[in-house]
């Protein structure tokens, strides 16, 4: 199975363990006589650990270590580079993939000088000095005793010239050092030559070494479930368990995020728990514990001696941070984003930008962070794995003073949010009445922001504490729009059920309504239109009992909507005229044309397909030249009620109409509903291939906005 680095510390069952100033070798190795001259040449046995057992995934890194490893003369070799650096979060598995690849190179022949292992143990309390790993080197390339030189830097020249001689007789040696914690431990080790070849793992990334670096990652699911299923097979050949319970093995894989060691936990913990039956149960033991990192431990070692416990690995890791960098993950892991980009970091951390970019430019070398790489036109963003996250978030538990700042940070951000939605939102709607290209590309950004800090979003809304209310209500309604726009309903409910009770409190009763009609909005949409009648009559109460006549005629427009979908469809009619009667009086024409063409929806929906297409006329002369969005509605609406009603010739002029409307906008969701309403239309009118081009446009619409046409109805 996969293994997580810390270096095999040396169980006499898988190989004598002989501990040499401090250096730690594993199997066979050459050592000169103490008494004796050494031999002619150096003589270097191999002296690896045993290859890791049940070695799962990573194919891509192993290629690409081996082709680093492969003699110069071989043509799949990759050029002359002498260092390789395998790097990479606690657990993750790095040791495993420096020794399967040193077994692969050994079984191949590469080395016929040999392949020396050494654990530098740069992440226990006394790491292993440069002096003592070439005094442990020296006495496995066969000097020792009273040939050993007394003093260090004739050692490092006799070391040297060990590993010269070697390459002059075409003898190539692999050097694997683990556990490396400082670039300084390195630089004396290395060989003269560039006949030999370096490979060091460390948990953190060294720039200033000449290396080439395989940053590992987690695995994928896949390889998770893969792991966990051969360390069983191992021990009892079968377990029907993972194909019983294939989605609670999801599950368990999820909480390990994908991370070798903790997979190797829970494998532990599946075997020594195999009478209690399910892996559900293990998932639901897992869940219970307040930090997962603590939870995630299992009596006993693996392969080559090392605990099976998370914390203390990450704790190492940790440790070796500054106090100001520990700060900041700290805080970083208590708000609760899935990613953060710089400027929210720097929120977050309370540090000016440049600051807080070098902060996570050193939590990134350690591995705790994840920076993408930014394109061209996309700031880099920085993510928590989930593990590290729980364990830092253990770590500021036990410390009070941790809490406050957390809490302190959590609302800076929200008013971070808050901010930038108010901006995102202000431009959010279509640029009907100003389709510059300024208001264009203003639009494409407050999108394509809204698109990447959605997640986050909507999670500073739900952060299940009672600050700041008036933020989190504001936070929800500049919300609202975006995720209408995306058909985000599950999100949209959330964020209304989250703030309704927060306006509430606040005693606002314009904000209250607003929120009531966002909410019922969204549940008429995507959720329970009979749920939906409560918030959208409370709305309109609040907004009449406050004066505001507008939002009472938009809260009784879109009740009729949710009672024409809970099947109230006369009640809905007779709801929309009211609506429309409020708009006409305020001389709204806009709002007046949407309340027509829900008047026609409920007539349509009544099967009065006539009297429906003259409704959609209606509202077609209210939008046409004041706005194009709402007339390319009105207008797919009034395709498909001609041809309900056996129009087919008209209702294909208008289907048309709206679909070059639709597609000037980024909705594919409207499109391809369009697009699929013409479609029927023309296959009807025996126009089977202009139906077959609206078919495919129609498909590619819904494949983009993440749905089918056949799902939709024939409007809004």
């Amino acid at each position: 199975m996969h293994t997580a680095e810390g270096g095999p510390t040396g169980s006499p069952q898988y190989g004598d363990h002989v501990d040499l100033r401090g250096g730690r070798f594993y199997g066979p190795v050459a050592l000169g006589a103490t008494s004796a001259a050494p031999a002619s040449g150096p003589n270097v046995l191999s002296a690896l650990p045993a290859a890791p057992v049940g070695f799962t995934g990573r194919e891509r890194d192993l290629a690409a270590l081996l082709r680093g490893l492969r003699p110069p003369d071989d043509t799949a070799a990759t050029g002359s580079t002498l260092l390789w650096a395998v790097t990479g979060l606690g657990g993750i598995g790095k040791t495993a993939l420096a020794l399967r690849a040193a077994h692969v190179a050994r079984n191949e022949g590469w080395f016929a000088g040999g392949i020396l292992f050494l654990d530098l143990a740069g992440y226990d309390d006394t790491p292993v000095s440069p002096a003592r790993a070439v005094a442990s080197l020296l006495y496995a390339l066969g000097v020792g005793g009273a040939h050993l030189p007394s003093e260090e830097v004739d050692q490092h020249a006799l070391y040297l010239s060990r590993l010269a001689t070697l390459a002059d007789e075409g003898k190539r040696v692999l050097l694997l050092f683990d556990n490396v914690c400082e670039a300084g431990q390195l630089p004396p080790l290395l060989p003269g030559s560039e006949a030999h070849r370096v490979v060091f793992t460390s948990r953190e990334s060294h720039p200033s070494l000449p290396a080439r670096e395989l940053s590992l990652g987690p695995l994928c699911p896949r390889d998770s479930t893969a792991l966990i299923a051969e360390a069983l097979r191992l021990r009892e050949g079968e377990d029907d368990r993972l194909e019983r319970e294939a989605e609670s093995l999801g599950e368990l894989t999820g909480l390990c995020g994908h991370v070798p060691l903790a997979l190797q936990i829970v494998a532990a913990l599946l075997r020594h728990h195999r009478s209690r039956g399910r892996v559900a149960s293990l998932v639901k033991e897992l869940r219970s514990g307040t930090h997962l990192t603590d939870t995630l431990r299992s009596r006993g070692v693996d392969q080559y001696g090392r605990p099976l416990v998370l914390a203390p690995v990450f704790e190492a890791s940790v440790r070796r941070l500054p106090a100001g960098r520990a700060r900041a993950l700290c805080l970083l892991a208590q708000v609760p984003c899935a990613d953060y980009d710089t400027d929210t970091a720097a929120v977050i951390t309370g540090l000016p930008g440049a600051q807080a970019l070098d902060v996570l430019d050193d939590l990134a070398c350690a591995h705790l962070v994840t920076r993408d790489q930014p394109g061209d036109d996309v700031r880099e963003r920085w993510h928590i794995h989930d593990l590290v996250r729980s364990y830092a978030c253990a770590l500021a538990s036990a410390d009070p003073r941790s809490g406050r700042e957390a809490r302190t940070a959590r609302a800076r951000v929200r008013r971070h949010y808050h901010r930038q939605a108010a901006d995102g939102d202000r431009h959010l709607p279509a640029p009907v009445h100003d389709p510059s290209p300024d208001a264009v590309r203003r639009r494409e950004a407050a999108l394509a922001w809204f698109d990447v800090e959605h997640a986050n979003l909507v999670a500073a809304v739900l952060w299940p504490d009672d600050d700041d209310p008036e933020v989190r209500v504001g936070l929800a309604l500049h919300l609202a729009g975006y995720l209408r726009w995306r058909r985000f309903f599950e999100d949209w409910i959330a964020v209304g059920r989250a703030a309704r009770p927060l306006a509430h409190r606040l005693g606002d009763e314009r904000a209250e309504a607003a929120v009531c009609l966002q909410l019922g909005n969204a549940l008429s949409r995507g959720g329970d239109p009979d749920e939906a009648i409560e918030p959208l009559t409370h709305a309109a109460h609040l907004y009449h009992r406050t004066g505001d006549a507008t939002g009472e005629g938009m809260a009784w427009n879109n009740l009729g909507l949710a009672q024409r979908r809970s099947g109230e469809v006369g009640l809905a009619f007779t709801t929309h005229v009211k609506a429309r009667g409020r708009f006409r009086e305020l001389g709204d024409r806009w709002n007046e044309g949407r309340a027509q063409h829900n008047m026609g929806l409920a007539l349509d929906a009544g099967g009065r397909h006539a009297e429906a297409a003259a409704a959609f006329g209606l509202a077609c002369e209210l939008h046409r030249g004041h706005d194009r969005i709402y007339h390319g509605d009105s207008l797919n609406s009034l395709g498909w009620a001609l041809y309900a009603a056996g129009r087919t010739e008209e209702a294909i002029v208008a289907l048309q109409e709206s679909l070059r409307i639709r597609q000037e906008y980024d909705n594919w969701y409207a499109t391809g509903l369009t697009g699929s309403n013409l479609a029927r239309a023309l296959e009807d009118a025996g126009r089977l291939r202009e139906a077959a081009e609206a078919r495919a446009l129609a498909d590619e619409a819904c494949a983009r906005a993440g749905t089918r046409a056949i799902v939709y109805g024939h409007h809004h």
